[in-house]
């Protein structure tokens, strides 16, 4: 059956890509493989990441695209190098840590704004202020959660002078650099940003149109929304003489098959995705890329929904990890993803630090065997929905029926990918009678949906901050901006309680013995997994097109890309 499906999905995929063409009038060579045909402009720099961005304000951005946007418009203290690897951007050198390790002292270079003013260690103390001020709302406001605050809940941070910060810990924290180099620590335009915001009702209104003041490699000059930006070289970014490009123009899109036929025509030079059927023939090529990242492709349920109305917290919890159980994660990850993913037992993803120089050893959950062939752990499944109410009979075609009747509706956002991995779990929920509606919604909307908790069940993806399992934790606080499960803020009987999972995070905020904050990540895992809210299905790595005649392009562990020093030949 799974065949079949597959078989349906990759010719509706060909059907759609022959639907789609690209903005030139010049033809792709194959529709098989990605085209060599290039664009021979060697100043320009033809991208797409994504569609329409919802925030270029770094404070308020909580996309991988918006991110990608930030680290090419703006740059803070320290920033990544090619190598993954943190290097001192407008911090001149390393900071000076006092002996206890609570105390940063940085010292600044002399840069600008790219209006031609000075920025200097209070444009700081304001941009993080303003990120953690309640009336910013920002996402990542917790993200500034080491750092000391006053009575008065600003942060202990401080102007010594022009060119010296100096910055005051709770508690030593070994993952401090990574923060400064994160786009939610990045330096705004006070002027400007409080000149459009005077009541204080819309703080990213500043940055919703092109020709705001930023201080990174390129500002952005138009903005046709939903359909292209373009960018242009700041000529007082702090090291202009190493950018080549004089102009950044991106394609506003998430139609991936529209994207690559652009690319085959030689409209693109970069592409951030590739339509799932097209995945395999692209494997061998050498403009595909697959590289190495940290996070985690999941599935998240809204504890407050209706779904669960009359179950007990503990029955909602079985109800979901019947769900999961269910999931096939080997066949997404073979005939979905391609890229040799891999399944996803826990949240935390393979390979990430644990913070006191290892490698993070999360528990089994279960979710998942390398050894299982079909569909789902399905006896197991039904067992714990057995014990939420339901019965079930074989319907004599190798499933179930399911009694009483079970509805559930799946939100995704557009793409090929995700639309596919959509109609695996709906195969495999439907082998025990659940009858299961997709929805698709355009990525801003589906954003907003999920974040206010207006869905049941939906799909989802996080990629790591910086390398520290704290940061695919603390998003889980209750009432955190990131928390699209509503844990903690849900006044439903069936959510679960969350006040221990707050002070779990919280200990471990301030706990500075390395071996035992590592046990209590692990307790907090535990714990978060122990809900069923998180559905992990594969630990992500990342892939792009890009052409021959481009150089320079690299992208960090976070899936941040970095155009700023790329270059590109006529040939």
């Amino acid at each position: 059956m799974k065949k079949i499906i597959a078989t349906l999905l990759a010719l509706t995929m060909v059907v759609s890509l022959a639907a789609c063409g690209g903005s030139s009038d010049k033809k792709s060579e194959s529709n098989n493989s990605a085209s060599t045909t290039q664009d021979t402009d060697t100043t320009t720099l033809r991208i797409n990441l994504a569609s329409e961005p919802g925030y270029l304000d770094p404070a308020l951005n909580s996309s991988v695209d918006g991110a990608c946007l930030a680290v090419n418009s703006f740059v803070g203290l320290y920033v990544y190098d090619e190598n993954s690897q943190l290097q001192p951007a407008l911090s001149d050198g390393e900071p000076e840590v006092s002996e206890d390790g609570l105390t940063y002292t940085f010292k600044l270079i002399e840069s600008k704004w790219s209006n031609g003013e000075e920025l200097t260690a209070n444009d700081f103390v304001y941009s993080w202020n303003r990120a953690v001020a309640p009336e910013t709302a920002a996402d990542y406001a917790y993200m500034f959660t080491p750092i000391a605050t006053n009575d008065d809940g600003t942060l202990q941070v401080e102007a010594v002078d022009d060119y010296t910060l100096k910055v005051q810990l709770v508690s030593p924290c070994a993952y401090f650099l990574d923060l400064v180099a994160s786009p939610t620590y990045l330096p705004v335009y006070q002027p400007e940003v409080e000149a459009a915001n005077p009541d204080g009702t819309t703080p990213g209104a500043w940055a919703q149109e092109a020709g705001f003041v930023s201080n990174g490699a390129f500002t952005l000059e138009s903005w046709t929304h939903d359909e292209s930006m373009v960018y242009v070289k700041n000529p007082n970014y702090y090291r202009a003489d190493d950018v080549k490009l004089e102009k950044l123009e991106f394609m506003l899109s998430a139609d991936d098959t529209a994207i690559y036929a652009a690319y085959n025509a030689g409209d693109l030079d970069f592409a951030d995705t590739v339509p799932t059927d097209e995945v395999g023939n692209l494997l061998d090529n050498p403009e595909f890329n697959i590289i190495d990242t940290l996070g985690t492709y999941y599935v998240c349920f809204n504890v407050g929904s209706s779904m669960f109305d009359g179950l007990t917290a503990e029955q909602a919890a079985k109800m979901r990890t019947a769900l999961s159980l269910l999931i096939d994660r080997q066949y997404i990850v073979d005939t979905v993803g391609q890229t040799g993913q891999v399944p996803a037992d826990t949240f935390i993803p393979d390979g990430m630090a644990d913070g006191n120089g290892g490698v993070f050893e999360a528990s089994d959950f279960g979710y998942y065997d390398a050894t299982q062939t079909g569909s789902g752990k399905v006896e197991e499944a039904i067992a714990l929905l057995e014990d939420c109410g339901y019965s079930f009979e074989e319907d004599g075609n190798g499933g179930y029926t399911i009694s009483p009747a079970l509805t559930l509706t799946y939100l995704t956002n557009s793409g090929t990918g995700h639309e596919a991995i959509a109609q695996c779990i709906q195969q495999d929920w439907g082998l025990v009678g659940i009858d299961v509606k997709v929805e698709t919604e355009e990525w801003n909307v589906f954003l907003e949906d999920r974040k206010a908790g207006n869905y049941d069940i939906a799909r989802n993806g996080w990629i790591a901050d910086f390398n520290d399992p704290i940061n695919m934790l603390e998003m889980w606080l209750s009432g955190g901006g990131n928390n699209d499960t509503q844990l903690g803020t849900s006044k439903s009987a069936s959510a679960p309680k969350w006040d221990e999972y707050d002070a779990l995070i919280n200990e471990i905020y301030t706990e500075t013995d390395f071996a035992k904050r590592a046990e209590l990540m692990r307790e907090a895992e535990d714990m978060l997994m122990d809900t069923g809210a998180i559905v992990p299905l594969y630990y992500y790595n990342d892939i792009y097109l890009q052409k021959p005649n481009v150089t320079g392009i690299y992208a960090s562990l976070n899936q941040n890309k970095y155009f700023m020093y790329a270059e590109k030949t006529a040939e």
